[in-house]
């Protein structure tokens, strides 16, 4: 039986203090600095809080990866899809092998579980 990881941070992830984790290897244009916070690590998995100044970025994911934006808009274009806007309050599903880009609007902060 697996026991979940239980923290409270999700209900304070929106005010979490961050670490800096340097410009984002991802970024297309300008640097664009991130900031996070790692809540749970297990090998490729792992869960936690992300921030990231705007600007554009291209993605190729290993990994599946769900993120709950807390705070912040930006556009994702999928390679083979229309852009779609994602906002505070927003959820979504990046499976394993997903490429495209997103386009910060305004700095985000989400939640996210990378499995």
């Amino acid at each position: 039986m697996t026991v979940p990881v239980i923290t409270p941070l999700l209900a304070g992830a929106a005010d979490a203090e961050l670490e800096d984790w340097g410009p984002l290897e991802e970024a297309t244009g300008a640097p664009m600095a991130t900031h996070g916070l790692e809540m749970w690590a297990k090998g490729e998995r792992s869960a936690g809080v992300w921030q990231c100044a705007p600007g554009p970025s291209r993605w190729t994911l290993e990994n599946n990866e769900v993120i709950f934006l807390v705070a912040g808009r930006m556009t994702v274009t999928p390679d083979d899809g229309e852009p779609i806007e994602v906002g505070a309050g927003d959820m979504a599903v990046f499976p394993k092998g997903w490429t495209g880009t997103w386009d910060i609007h305004e700095t985000v902060r989400k939640v996210y579980s990378i499995f």
